[in-house]
């Protein structure tokens, strides 16, 4: 009945939009693409994920060329998927093409008004956000510090997986690497190593949290008819909520009391994400964080580095798994660099630096198998030319990341999994950031790339390092592993991982 009654009060509407959008807006030129009613293009965009978009948009710019206008509403959504428009508009344009749309009710309540990294307006809010991320948690002596936390979850996933595979079943990897990873994140957010049961808890809470963007994505369609005839989905929204809020404001409180009462940091004490938001003030606004926005910074630290870091981990182990002989390749590496200490049971992380081919071979899985195909939406602060293109400041723009990363132009052989394309015999080491050229984007590019990108493929390496050098992944008898795609928060496997796992004999 709700979605019946917007699709009829489109249809009367969009006519009408239509032409005034005409009258007011004759001559502007945006990139090409195809008509659309703009009221009913804003309902039928809302009501599609990007996942179902992608093979559209595919066909679109195949017509169009690389960089093509779509409508949401009234507003542009200009779709860019050459490497050089995204490099003229990240890098060299980097400033213009930093800003963010205004948000959607529902994002705009959990990020608590854009109060959030990957959300807030270009400015002084978002310059302090991220710097107090960069320079604090992601400093690199502070990632080094976390080097205790980081070997605890390798034995906590390690005993999952001897435990599973000591049964003879396959041992399914998808969930014991999202819960080490968040058990990971859970540390450096909160500075505790909190027990499973308390883990899960807030691992629930963030799980629904961020099923409200898909779950309640209806009443970003029309808010104010929604909060009349969809009061009920409102109000299950807003418990939800509360109920996130819940788990998270007490750990946050209790970093508060625990500074408190310490008065000052003694030896040897590691800095927690939630300890550098109690202190921040907001330049513009020119007061303290309060719980509701720390509750959004710490739900994005949290999500931030769990779905992506593990996403990729389960693609990058099955390609592992599909060709066992790119895993010898890593075991051999391993084996070389570690020769007078064969008995050691790690990697340690000051040997990752000695291991090119494992490097190569995160680096080919985040190209083949990029956890987003989308970036997070950029906009720009002002009216902007894009080669002979208008990007206007009241539109939205996206790079498509994946389609990048399989252009047959820049890449040979594009589908394939070979990480020898990242080897290089001169030692140059591959360009992640896309500064001087862009040739994938995995993280982003620019100023509003991840932050947290460093620490994503220290993660990467490392786990990855160690699950070959502990373990013997084998294809379970009988089974194709099976490469197929899915969309849930990332782009995931459709058939989840499934691998027979057997102790090294070193």
């Amino acid at each position: 009945m709700e979605i019946w009654f917007l699709i009829v009060i489109s249809l009367c509407t969009s006519y009408l939009v239509n032409s005034v959008f005409k009258l007011f807006f004759p001559t502007r030129n945006l990139p090409p693409g195809p008509f659309a009613l703009p009221i009913i293009g804003n309902f039928l965009f809302l009501r599609r994920s990007s996942f179902d978009l992608e093979p559209i948009l595919r066909s679109i710019h195949a017509k169009f060329g690389p960089i093509i206008t779509l409508y949401m509403g009234s507003r542009p959504a200009i779709f860019i998927a050459d490497h050089s428009l995204a490099h003229q508009a990240l890098v060299q344009s980097g400033a213009l093409f930093a800003d963010r749309p205004p948000a959607f009710p529902v994002s705009k309540i959990i990020s608590s008004n854009q109060h959030n990294i990957s959300s807030a307006f270009y400015g002084p809010t978002w310059r302090l956000l991220r710097r107090n991320l960069t320079a604090e948690i992601l400093h690199p002596s502070r990632v080094k510090s976390y080097a205790h936390a980081r070997k605890w979850v390798l034995q906590i996933l390690r005993n999952r997986i001897v435990s599973q595979a000591k049964t003879g079943h396959p041992v399914s990897v998808l969930d014991n690497f999202q819960f080490s990873m968040f058990a990971l994140l859970v540390l450096m957010c909160f500075g505790d190593r909190l027990d499973e049961d308390q883990i899960k808890q807030i691992e629930r809470a963030q799980r629904d949290i961020i099923l409200c963007y898909v779950k309640f994505n209806i009443l970003n369609s029309f808010p104010r008819l929604s909060k009349i005839f969809m009061r009920r989905r409102w109000e299950e929204f807003f418990q939800i909520r509360q109920r996130h809020r819940d788990v998270l404001i007490p750990l946050i409180r209790a970093r508060k009391k625990f500074k408190e009462d310490k008065k000052e940091y003694q030896d040897g004490y590691v800095i927690c994400y939630a300890d550098t938001l109690l202190d921040l003030d907001l330049p513009s606004e020119k007061r303290k964080l309060n719980e509701d926005e720390m509750v959004s910074l710490c739900s994005e630290f949290l999500n931030g580095g769990t779905d992506t870091t593990s996403t990729a981990l389960q693609w990058i182990m099955a390609n592992l798994v599909k060709y066992p002989q790119i895993q010898q390749n890593i075991f051999m590496e391993i084996k070389r660099v570690m020769t007078d200490e064969e008995e050691e049971e790690e990697v340690k992380e000051e040997d990752l630096q000695k291991m090119p081919y494992l490097k190569a071979v995160i680096l080919e899985g985040l190209r083949r198998h990029p956890p987003g195909h989308f970036v997070l939406t950029h906009a720009v602060t002002e009216d902007a030319f894009l080669e002979k293109y208008l990007i206007p400041k009241n539109g939205i723009v996206n790079f498509m990341v994946a389609e990048m990363g399989w252009d047959p132009k820049v890449w040979e052989d594009p589908m394939a999994f070979k990480p020898e394309r990242f080897v290089n015999s001169e030692g140059e080491v591959f360009d992640i950031t896309g500064s001087r050229e862009i040739k994938m984007m995995p993280f982003g590019v620019g100023r509003r790339i991840c932050p947290a990108y460093g620490l994503a493929m220290l993660h990467l390496e490392y786990f990855v390092a160690n699950l070959i050098w502990n373990f013997e992944w084998k294809a379970v008898n009988g089974d194709e592993v099976d490469l197929s795609e899915k969309l849930e928060f990332t782009v995931m496997m459709k058939n989840p991982l499934q691998a027979q796992v057997f102790p090294r004999l070193k």
